[in-house]
């Protein structure tokens, strides 16, 4: 198994999650956690031997360097483990706890999606691919939050925020590493030399990406998002906190401590950061009755231990921040599950609501003990060696005096104020913990509410995922030796050298053993008074919650917004342009910088045909700004664009010129439509506001023919040019530049202008479905009906005849164009236009729009032409690109043959999707009116007065 297979077959997963649980609801949690433990399985047997390394790579954008490179390391192994091996136990537990009977479709779509984003974060290799990934977990963080019910909307939008922002800072980071080290290659970045000569490129760096994964493993200040993201279900908070969201910040400070463990901002402020938010976090579980809630500060307050060790640097700092990586997965996982359990048969999670569950529920309360005492540092569990690999490092900092004093009082500091909270879960779930009375510390119902319900065990298919990780906890802390070459691998590839882990529950009578029994006995003393503790922490120990400080942000950009966008939000035109001298100041600074180059060039316009044509389109523009006819304006604009075609074809360019003419004729039918829409005459206007907009245009448009003539008039080919010219046949296979550009060289970038081109249709759609017609209003439909010519059957007449000997011969040009697009001037836009003309004629011709033979299929066509486009397209990977030319000669009668290319097939796509576009056009704007009072098939071209007389009845 490669590592792009393991990352397809991940993301395959997610896709078969969303499939299977339309037919088997929440039991699909099964099947995906069987999938998750065999690709963990596969991924520990033939990726690595945990301190090997493995890499591969697929070309991506190769300009920019950029690849789809992967990289297992010993790093990439531990987080992969924890990312397919939890997931598999959380997707168990789902299976359990989501309700019976409902779909889950998204659950379970996000969940996979987010171990599929995990695992190619971890194992990406290129900052670009890593930045991609480091996204997407952002996202399934926000849309997994956001359908976790009415009141997740706004925690999910803080989330948001905050993680986005966080993305932000990775993104300049990327940047900054890129132009730094000249490679998106992450592997080679990190050793780069080029760091060396640019200490502050080395600093900037080291900050922006401390702060991305602070943001992500919520540290102070950033630390809210965590419990507010509590509304979440159980099983999501169980896999964010043990092995997703945070866990994706911890894994980008081990990936860059090689580069930045020397520096001292790096480590200033990781360590300086890690300890408050560890502080804070467990002071902050104190407080809460709420067991959900109380997890919640009880990560943020580990994570802030994790980032503190990583801030060291030191290999044993990083071995530690290894240990406990799992550790915490580990017990952090199963007590998560375990409140799930409890709320799930107990229907509140409230310390306070909950009483001596020891006796009904003896399994859940011997899964969350191990767990408990793991978190709290107690032998022989992994948290005990975990705590004690902390405290070593702590101790031999190589930063000595007070502030090292300081941070190893601290460190003792958490993990005392760790074994109290650890004891409360366990005493207040099932001894009938009995804290201080608060509605202001209440925690919220369960999400299984329910007053009449009582206790029981779960069944044994519900303890089982939550009771491996704690069982594990115990193993691995027993035989802890087996943990060495997992470790090992991890801490050579955060720290660039060899390291022994030495993994064992007895080093003897050593520094940190004694800081273990003082962090012991100090908890006991904490628990055995654990009343007048709550009762001085029944306060609030700040005037201000960080959610408050993040919704007043949040309000008042909004606000902001409001108040900016009020200045602005009109139709006239004149406001969005400014005030009148910044749009003369940009004119003159416009006209000093073009005027040097046109005074060096003008000499080349000497061709009388360009002053002729110059000329024609002047008047016909001079006659569309003049008239008061919406009908004349649009007759005389198209003209223009004739002019500008033939201009076109004269140069030389008869691919744009044919396409120009194409456009004009649909655009003349479209606009015609929608001119019924319209009044006949354009509004009135004062001859002040007149002359300026008249200055303005001239103004504007003299300065862009300037800027264009100064840019691109009268100069030889350029150098990308002259390699389209030499280079194209051989290339592409075609002679005809401008389709082989389109269709060859930018065949993704016209991919995604077809897309747009869908979407501008779906678009007419939904507006012109969605609001009145302005022709429902009888007095503006009225004055396009009285003409001597309505009665709509006889006046059709001849363009249906001209229809009938015309459209054979206008669909045989189209397909001749299509075909002969990849060597002459043609392809598949040219075409789809020339078949939207003939689509024009036939519509013009009906007598309504309800007998028009356009009433075709559009959606169908507009998706069959992008999922062809998208398919041949990517059949070009065989050959490394997108759409990279594929031939087969197909033979024809009388010993001829016919060269099947992929550009044919793609141009076949643009052509279905703008024939699609076309008709849609036609049948929106074109669309007989309907009144809501009278039948819903009313004829458009009716006779107003028998329209006003049936919409009357």
């Amino acid at each position: 198994m490669t590592l792009l297979i393991l990352l397809v077959s991940t993301f395959l997963t997610a896709c078969l999650g969303v499939v299977g649980a339309q037919a088997m609801r929440r039991d699909v949690g099964w099947i995906a956690a069987g999938a998750l433990a065999v690709l963990g399985v596969l991924a520990a047997t033939t990726l690595s031997d945990l301190g090997g390394m493995r890499e591969e790579a697929i070309p991506w954008i190769p300009t920019l360097d950029i690849a789809l490179r992967v990289r297992m390391d010993g790093l990439a192994m531990l987080f992969v483990f924890l990312v397919l091996f939890i997931g598999a136990l959380v997707m168990a537990y789902s299976a359990r706890y989501l309700a019976k009977g409902v779909t889950h479709a998204d659950y379970f779509g996000w969940m996979l999606l987010f171990a599929f984003a995990m695992v190619g974060l971890v194992v990406a290799d290129d900052v670009v691919l890593m930045f991609v990934f480091w996204e997407l977990t952002t996202l399934c963080s926000f849309f997994l939050l956001n359908r976790s019910g009415p009141k997740a909307g706004p925690v999910a939008v803080r989330t948001l925020l905050i993680t986005a922002s966080g993305g932000l800072c990775l993104l300049f980071a990327v940047i900054l590493i890129i132009t730094t080290t000249g490679t998106t290659e992450l592997s080679a970045a990190l050793v780069s030399d080029a760091w060396a000569d640019d200490p502050t490129a080395l600093t900037a760096s080291a900050v922006l990406v401390a702060v991305a994964a602070m943001t992500k493993s919520a540290q102070f200040p950033f630390h809210m998002w965590l419990p507010d993201a509590m509304v979440a279900p159980t099983p999501v908070s169980a896999y964010l906190h043990a092995a997703a969201m945070v866990k994706a910040g911890i894994y980008l400070l081990m990936r860059f401590t090689p580069l930045f463990g020397d520096n001292t901002v790096w480590q200033v402020l990781l360590v300086t950061v890690g300890l408050v938010t560890a502080l804070m976090g467990a002071l902050f579980a104190l407080q809460r009755h709420d067991l959900k809630a109380i997890m919640a500060y009880s990560t943020v307050s580990q994570l802030g231990f994790l980032v503190a060790v990583i801030g060291l640097g030191t290999p044993d700092a990083l071995k530690a921040a290894a240990v406990h990586t799992l550790a915490h997965a580990l017990f952090k996982s199963t007590l998560f599950m375990t409140v799930g359990i409890i709320d799930h048969q107990t229907g509140t999670r409230d310390l306070r609501g909950l009483y001596r569950l020891r006796r009904v529920m003896p399994v859940t309360m011997i899964i969350t003990i191990l767990a408990a005492l793991s978190m709290a540092g107690v032998i022989p569990l992994l948290g005990f060696i975990s705590k004690e690999t902390i405290f070593a490092a702590f101790i031999d900092a190589p930063h000595r005096g007070l502030p090292a004093v300081l941070a190893t009082s601290a460190a003792v500091a958490v993990a005392t104020l760790t074994f109290a909270y650890s004891c409360r879960i366990v005493l207040g779930g099932f001894w009938n913990y009995r804290g201080v009375e608060d509605p202001r510390l209440r925690g919220p119902a369960g999400e299984h509410h329910d007053p009449e319900q009582k206790p029981a065990e779960a069944s044994a298919l519900f303890l089982i995922p939550a009771a491996l990780p704690a069982v594990a906890g115990l193993v691995l802390g027993l035989f802890a030796g087996h943990l060495d070459p997992l470790i090992q691998g991890a801490t050579q590839a955060a720290t660039g050298s060899y390291h022994d882990p030495d993994l064992t529950l007895w080093h003897g009578l050593t520094p940190e053993l004694g800081l273990s029994v003082l962090v012991l006995v100090t908890g006991v003393v904490l628990v055995v008074f654990r009343a007048p503790i709550d009762q001085w922490l029944n306060r609030e120990l700040l005037p201000f919650t960080g959610v408050g400080i993040i919704e007043s942000l949040r309000r008042g950009a909004i606000s902001t917004g409001t108040r900016v966008g009020d200045l602005t939000r009109t139709d006239k035109q004149y406001v969005h342009l400014g005030a009148p001298w910044i749009l003369l100041a940009a004119l003159g600074i416009g006209a000093v910088v073009s005027a040097p180059v046109l005074s060096a060039q003008v000499e080349g316009l000497d061709q009388t045909s360009d002053w002729v044509l110059l000329a024609m389109i002047a008047l016909f523009l001079l006659g569309a700004v003049t008239t008061h006819s919406r009908l004349t304006a649009l007759l005389l604009v198209g003209a223009a664009g004739y002019v500008v075609s033939i201009w076109f074809i004269t140069l030389g360019a008869v691919d744009v010129g044919m396409t120009q003419i194409l456009v004009e004729i649909l655009t003349a039918v479209v606009l015609v439509l929608a001119l019924r829409k319209l009044p006949r005459n354009f509004h009135k206007t004062r001859r002040t506001r007149a002359a300026v907009s008249a200055a303005a245009a001239l103004g504007t448009g003299v300065l862009a023919f300037g800027a264009a003539f100064a840019l691109t008039g009268r100069r030889d080919v350029s150098a990308l040019g002259q390699y389209y010219l030499e280079n194209t046949y051989q290339d592409t296979g075609g002679t005809n530049i401008v389709a082989a550009i389109l269709v060859d060289y930018r065949a993704l970038d016209t991919l995604g202008e077809l897309t747009v081109v869908t979407m501008a249709a779906l678009a007419i759609i939904a507006v012109l479905t969605s609001r009145r017609s302005l022709d429902e209003h009888v007095n503006d439909f009225r004055q396009w009906n009285q003409s001597a010519l309505i009665d709509h059957v006889d006046n059709t007449l001849p363009t249906r005849t001209l229809f009938r000997w015309l459209a054979p011969l206008i669909g045989i040009f189209s397909l001749y164009l299509l075909v002969r697009g990849h060597y002459e001037p043609g392809g598949g836009f040219i075409a789809a236009l020339v078949a939207g003309t003939a689509l024009c004629l036939a519509y013009l011709g009906a007598p309504t729009d309800r007998e028009s033979p356009t009433r075709l299929p559009y959606r169908t066509i507009m998706a069959a032409g992008i999922a062809i486009a998208t398919l041949i397209g990517a059949t070009g990977w065989v050959n490394g690109s997108f759409l990279r030319p594929l031939y087969v000669e197909v033979p024809l009668p009388f010993g001829m043959s016919f060269d099947l290319t992929s550009t044919l097939i793609f141009d076949i796509g643009v052509y279905l999707a703008v024939v699609g576009l076309v008709l849609v056009a036609l049948n929106y704007l074109g669309q007989a009116p309907r009144h809501s009072a009278g039948p819903q098939e009313e004829d458009a071209l009716r006779p107003a007065a028998e329209a006003e007389k049936e919409g009357s009845s």
